[in-house]
């Protein structure tokens, strides 16, 4: 499902990497985020504008810590552990984080990045599905 959310808002509404797993995950997983906290994932489309940490993942870290962090990033290790593991495992799929060895890669003038934000959005929604059920998340 989210998946298929991240192509709807990829290719429907113009959005960058970051935007468009914020907003599909939004749909996705209910976080209930307005127009205006959507608009936070603007600015890391595109590895921050600089060509640094592709905007899929960074989106993905809004994600996470919107479902598993209660009030702030230091209550617990978890958000840190869950990062970790979202990086390492795409990185291990894609060959990289960054965006320039990306593009390069993966990047196809038909579909842009689509493949590249899908393949976050597959991971990241395993390990929030693992996580939501084995703890049911920071309700």
């Amino acid at each position: 499902m989210l998946v298929n959310k991240i192509e709807e808002y990829y290719t429907e509404h113009d959005l960058n990497c970051a935007e468009t797993i914020l907003n599909a995950a939004n749909d996705v997983y209910k976080l209930g985020l307005d127009k205006n906290a959507l608009k936070m994932a603007s600015g890391f489309g595109g590895g921050m504008g600089i060509d640094s940490v592709c905007g899929a993942l960074t989106g993905g870290i809004m994600v996470l810590g919107v479902l598993f962090v209660k009030e702030r990033a230091h209550e617990s290790d978890r958000i840190k552990t869950l990062e970790k593991e979202f990086f390492n495992r795409y990185r291990d799929k894609m060959g990289d984080v960054n965006c320039p060895p990306l593009k390069e890669k993966h990047h196809k003038d038909e579909i842009k990045c689509l493949n590249v934000i899908k393949e976050a959005g597959i991971i990241l929604d395993d390990i929030i599905k693992r996580e939501l059920n084995s703890s049911k998340g920071c309700e």
